[in-house]
């Protein structure tokens, strides 16, 4: 006696993908416009670092020698874009903070219970307990996290595990009411 419960359609996951795309929205323009905006910054940043670096005289220091001048001046190019390296790979790295405090903010928003009510109509029940399944804090309102970690989880089948298991449960407790014959 196998009893198949529907699937999770695509509509579900677009559904769920839909939903958090509208919750996040705000807050990846904003992230986009920042990461943009440093990025246009740093580039006009970059062009003054290394035309300072090639604008400046070694003529003072002929006292150390010829040889010094010359090689002084034939490593500055390099120096200083070993300076514009070292800065971008310290930008890039407090923009990647940042991005990521502005994802963790995101997926740390409460759902509304009017979007819970419509998911919940509009889901199938397959999706809609995947959902459960990912609400693992019942004593928390559900977050975009947790609607985030619904979309991934429908989508790599959690359905079917959550089916599985039930399936794995109902024959371990027939198992125990039954007693076997030996």
């Amino acid at each position: 006696m196998k009893i198949e419960r529907p699937q999770p359609t695509r509509a579900d996951a677009a559904l769920l993908r839909n939903t958090v795309l509208k919750l996040t929205a705000a807050t990846r323009i904003f992230t986009v416009g920042v990461v943009v905006v440093a990025a246009l910054i740093w580039w006009s940043l970059l062009h003054r670092v290394i035309a300072f670096g090639k604008g400046l005289d070694y003529s003072g220091l002929q006292a150390l020698g010829g040889q010094v001048v010359t090689l002084v001046e034939q490593y500055n190019p390099f120096f200083w874009w070993a300076i514009v390296a070292l800065c971008t790979l310290i930008i890039a790295y407090f923009l990647y903070g940042f991005v990521e405090a502005m994802n963790r903010r995101a997926s740390a928003r409460r759902v509304s219970a009017d979007i819970v009510a419509v998911l919940a109509s509009r889901l199938s029940p397959a999706a809609v307990q995947v959902v459960h399944w990912s609400w693992q804090n019942r004593r928390e309102p559900i977050t975009v996290g947790v609607l985030q970690r619904a979309q991934r989880e429908l989508q790599s089948g959690r359905a079917a595990q959550i089916e599985l298991a039930e399936r794995h449960a109902a024959l371990l407790d027939t198992a125990l009411v039954t007693p076997s014959d030996n």
